[in-house]
């Protein structure tokens, strides 16, 4: 089995897993809100060392490459880019909201749900949502139906959905449901789940089976929205 190391900063969360054989990865991942820099490359070591392995013997290295929080998700890419660079190893570019999904169809809830449409929708700020529609399929992944968007809260569409995801919900509430109410009245809801690095890995562990890995100097972050703060003109009619 292969052994890859995962990463994810691109939320307040610092998240890393290292694939382990047969045996369960593990995981060190802690809300950290700024603090991810001082916590990221230590955690790195503490699990090669508990695996007993160097970073050269990795077969790759997985990062969530966002949409997410700017200035984590730079950080996130500027350390797989060292690390993989000196050790020589491919990486495995994963979006935020694909790892999500990827966690989302093994938890009780979903299974029980018997949904096979489903959307992610991801707190954004700026009054803004991330979202992606996903299917179930034959493989172990969902299939993700199109690109990931940005739009307003009322803009996900929800049509034709059987579950919905994602910090969304209790940020923006009936606004996300404007156009499909109904779905409020159903219990096929996680406003809970985020980013892992096990989402990461997961995502990354199918790549690797493809043979989808990536050179690291092709490696740059996945910007969905090109302004990331609003002017002040901008945040005092957002308020008045």
């Amino acid at each position: 089995m292969t052994h890859i190391l995962a990463i994810d900063t691109s939320s307040a969360w610092c998240s890393v897993a290292l694939s382990l054989n047969d045996a369960a990865p593990i995981v060190r991942h802690q809300k950290v809100s700024a603090g991810a820099s001082q916590l990221l490359l230590p955690w790195i070591q503490e699990l090669l060392s508990e695996a007993s392995i160097e970073l050269a013997d990795l077969d790759g290295i997985a990062i969530g490459v966002g949409p997410g929080a700017f200035t984590g998700v730079r950080l996130g890419v500027a350390a797989v880019q060292g690390l993989a660079t000196a050790a020589r190893l491919p990486v495995h570019p994963v979006a935020s909201l694909d790892a999500i999904a990827s966690q989302l169809v093994q938890t009780s809830a979903f299974i029980a749900s018997g949904a096979q449409s489903f959307v992610i929708a991801v707190d954004a700020r700026m009054e803004e949502v991330y979202w992606a529609s996903y299917r179930v399929g034959i493989t172990r992944l969902p299939a993700r139906q199109g690109d990931i968007h940005l739009t307003a809260p009322e803009g996900v569409e929800l049509t034709q959905i059987d579950f919905v995801a994602g910090s969304a919900i209790a940020e923006f509430g009936d606004r996300l449901f404007a156009s499909t109410p109904r779905i409020l009245a159903g219990t096929h809801l996680d406003s809970t789940i985020g980013v892992n690095a096990l989402g990461v890995l997961t995502c990354a562990q199918d790549m690797w089976s493809k043979g989808m890995q990536e050179d690291v100097h092709l490696l740059e972050p996945l910007y969905i929205r090109n302004k990331v703060a609003l002017t002040s003109i901008e945040r005092s009619l957002q308020h008045g």
